[in-house]
């Protein structure tokens, strides 16, 4: 399979973004203080975050990503907004007075996350100007996609789901939460197993993920749901098709940080390509 360039696919990106940070050093002995290791910070390394990782992921396959949300005006939200300014991504963001910027903060020693702090406090739901924003985006969009960590820019989903079908414009859900009806009507829903389960119910076999997966097709109203499974691939379910389930090629490593993003991504950037659902 020839796989063709992104280079004309545009897509639309909104949702939490935030700050991923990560402090890098060795460590060989633990503090007197206690039973904890002392890390000897060597390096620090920033980079785009929830959405805005999402869209830094589709400027980097070669399409042209617009990102939508809000920050803060403090040092996080410059580091963060000049990192993606650098990798190519059209920024529709607000910088929001008294907001603190999210940040996650990763402590890694020999490849090995110690510990994860998050400093973050409530982002207000979208704003009228926000909605605007994606409103005049849209005609100029070929997918866009929602991306929830539950951090509050998308406590209203069905607002923007309702102004893509509109304007005829394929939208896919990266989800968080327990209420998978908030997505009600999106073209493809990508929940990791995790997230699927404590929705739906425990899946001890592919029978019974593809009866409860196709339910919530049902339920919500999708076009797709797309289950990230880990070492066990992916699996895509449509009301009325065949389970498709994708293998995957397990590889050792440390840290998966941003894999959903990167499948949420990667689908988004084929479908704005032409792509069907399963080839995407």
């Amino acid at each position: 399979m020839v796989i063709k360039s992104f280079a004309d696919a545009r897509v639309l990106v909104v949702g939490d973004v935030m700050l991923d940070r990560y402090w890098h050093g060795g460590s060989n002995r633990l503090s007197p203080e206690a039973p904890v290791p002392i890390v000897k910070i060597e390096d620090c390394v920033e980079r785009p975050g929830g959405a805005g990782n999402v869209a830094a992921n589709i400027a980097s396959l070669g399409a042209k990503a617009t990102l939508l949300g809000t920050v803060g005006q403090d040092a996080a939200a410059d580091s963060l907004l000049r990192s993606l300014q650098a990798l190519g991504v059209e920024l529709v963001v607000e910088q929001t007075e008294g907001l603190d910027t999210i940040v996650k903060l990763r402590v890694l020693s020999q490849h090995q996350q110690l510990i994860r702090l998050d400093f973050e406090n409530d982002v207000p739901g979208a704003e009228p100007s926000l909605l605007e924003s994606y409103r005049a985006l849209l005609d100029a969009t070929g997918v866009s996609v929602l991306s929830d960590y539950g951090k509050g820019t998308l406590r209203e989903p069905s607002e923007f789901i309702a102004l893509a079908k509109a304007a005829g414009k394929p939208i896919v859900v990266d989800p968080k939460g327990l209420d998978f009806s908030r997505y009600l009507g999106a073209d493809i829903l990508t929940p990791n197993i995790k997230e699927f389960e404590a929705v739906m119910g425990e899946c001890p076999d592919e029978r019974t993920l593809e009866r409860k997966a196709v339910k919530l097709v049902n339920d919500c109203q999708l076009g797709a749901v797309l289950i990230t499974r880990g070492g066990r691939g992916m699996s895509l379910l449509r009301a009325g098709h065949d389970a498709v389930h994708l293998a995957a090629r397990a590889h050792e490593v440390y840290d998966v940080t941003g894999a959903g993003d990167t499948v949420c991504a990667t689908l988004a950037s084929a479908l704005a390509t032409g792509y069907d659902s399963v080839t995407a």
